[in-house]
């Protein structure tokens, strides 16, 4: 039977063995990239540990008015995606796409000035780009357009527990993956810790703020993170 994490601070410690035998910052071009909240506190444990920058990967879903959980899209800082098939299906006109995107595009800024202060988007030009979050999983196809279009070195999945079926497909998209814990019977992802206390703002906050005095994150210019997302509209 498989053992439970203790803590979000295990979890790290254990990615972070994993990680470290395959890979470094030793030329400085590792980057690691979390999804607030919850992601933050398990990839500081990594940052440490390999000496690397930790910033937070900003992603909405574009869903379906009054159809919220269905989602027609997403949006990063850098590149907007549709699913074509949803929007036509549905019958989706141009107005309430506009709609949806425009509200998600001012939760992603605002959520960029409460975590980033507003700082423009992470540069991953030629990095391993290790990215961690269960939420990866259903957005897998977005974060890999936005880390395709940035040119990064290699792309990198990164998870404490995951179902094998859903490393296997991520396997497909990425260049590699890591996973300690990989239950054939999942569940909750809860389930597999014996304290998942929720991560509260000012401690992802603090985390951010923490590792960027210690290893600063690289940034691309806004006027470039501008031009990313004008362009980077994929169907």
């Amino acid at each position: 039977m498989l053992e439970k994490l203790q803590d979000r601070v295990h979890a790290g410690k254990l990615l972070a063995d994993e990680i470290a035998r395959k890979y470094n910052n030793d030329n400085n071009d590792v980057i690691i990239l979390a999804l607030p909240r919850g992601g933050v506190p398990v990839a500081y444990q990594i940052s440490q540990r390999i000496k690397a920058p930790l910033d937070v990967f900003l992603v909405r879903k574009i869903g379906v008015e009054g159809h919220e959980e269905l989602a027609m899209g997403a949006i990063t800082e850098t590149s907007t995606i549709y699913n074509e098939d949803i929007i036509a299906m549905l019958h989706i006109n141009e107005e309430s796409i506009e709609r949806v995107i425009k509200r998600e595009s001012a939760e992603l800024q605002r959520r960029n000035e409460k975590y980033r202060k507003g700082k423009p988007a992470p540069d991953v030009t030629g990095k391993t780009t290790i990215l961690f979050g269960r939420s990866f999983f259903a957005f897998n196809s977005f974060i890999y357009h936005f880390c395709y279009i940035s040119n990064p070195k290699k792309i990198v999945i990164a998870a404490p527990v995951a179902a094998p079926d859903t490393l296997k497909k991520m396997s497909k998209e990425v260049d590699d993956t890591i996973c300690p814990l990989t239950p054939r019977n999942l569940g909750g992802i809860g389930a597999w810790y014996k304290d998942f206390t929720q991560t509260e703002d000012n401690e992802v906050i603090e985390i951010l703020e923490r590792t960027n005095r210690d290893f600063p994150v690289p940034t691309i210019s806004a006027e470039e993170t501008a031009k990313l997302q004008n362009e980077a509209i994929v169907e």
